[in-house]
């Protein structure tokens, strides 16, 4: 073999590896701070992770902000590859392909202090108002309470108005997401509030890829070894421990 088509041969196999190594990935999120947020350092702790997770891999993200709804329906119909940070649901698994979870975050109700209502299980909440998002999976049996009544907002901040207010009795909300919340824009009320005693799934959030599009398992398997990497070495939970330091409800 001569040496000039050896080293176009080599030439190409550079060439192909490159193209390889740089293989986009298209992520679509919604805003929902402290995990996605333009505004926030690294744009937040759920695309902080993703980036750290996908440096491991042959795949590079690119972020796109949407609104959930349009989130969903460009990566169901294959406009983009997958949603950055949904959470896990049966009927959603139809439409696409769940990683392993890189991030859990707990559920809470939470109620005015002033309040005399003390509730210790979902059956307590029979009759009452409950302020939930519009579109998420909390995983939770709302059907199996009596009379309880559903009182859906875009954002969190609109349902602890709401709270506030007395439009509804309870906010069900992830705990990160209410403390920044709370701290953010309402911080001479955070006193009034009160996280309820009762124990709710925790949830998790996923890379959730199009089956619309061929190839998506081999990133979710790259994604799923990554993963894996960085949370034995340690790196995983120093990024969220540092995140969990900023906002907690005390």
């Amino acid at each position: 073999m001569s040496r000039k088509l050896v080293a176009v041969l080599f030439s190409v196999l550079l060439i192909s590896g490159a193209a390889i190594a740089d293989q986009p990935v298209r992520l679509m999120v919604n805003t929902s701070p402290p995990y996605a947020d333009r505004s926030l350092p690294e744009q937040g702790l759920a695309l902080e992770l993703l980036r750290h997770i996908f440096k491991r891999t042959d795949y590079q993200p690119d972020i796109t902000f949407e609104s959930w709804s349009r989130a969903m329906e460009g990566v169901s119909i294959g406009l983009y590859d997958a949603l950055g940070a949904a959470w896990y649901s049966e009927s959603r698994s139809v439409e696409y392909l769940y990683s392993d979870p890189y991030l859990s975050s707990e559920l809470v109700l939470v109620k005015l202090r002033s309040s005399p209502a003390d509730y210790f299980e979902l059956s307590h909440l029979a009759g009452k108002r409950l302020g939930v998002r519009v579109d998420y999976a909390y995983g939770v049996d709302f059907d199996s309470v009596t009379d309880l009544q559903l009182v859906q907002e875009n954002h969190v901040i609109q349902n602890l108005l709401n709270l506030l207010n007395g439009s509804v009795d309870l906010v069900l909300g992830d705990q990160r997401t209410l403390a920044l919340q709370m701290h953010e824009y309402l911080g001479k009320d955070v006193h009034k509030f009160e996280v309820v005693a009762i124990d709710l799934p925790v949830r998790k959030r996923h890379v959730a890829a199009s089956r619309a599009i061929a190839g998506e398992d081999k990133m979710i398997a790259a994604f799923n070894r990554a993963l894996a990497e960085v949370r034995k070495d340690g790196s995983h939970a120093a990024i969220v421990a540092k995140w969990d330091k900023r906002y907690s409800i005390e």
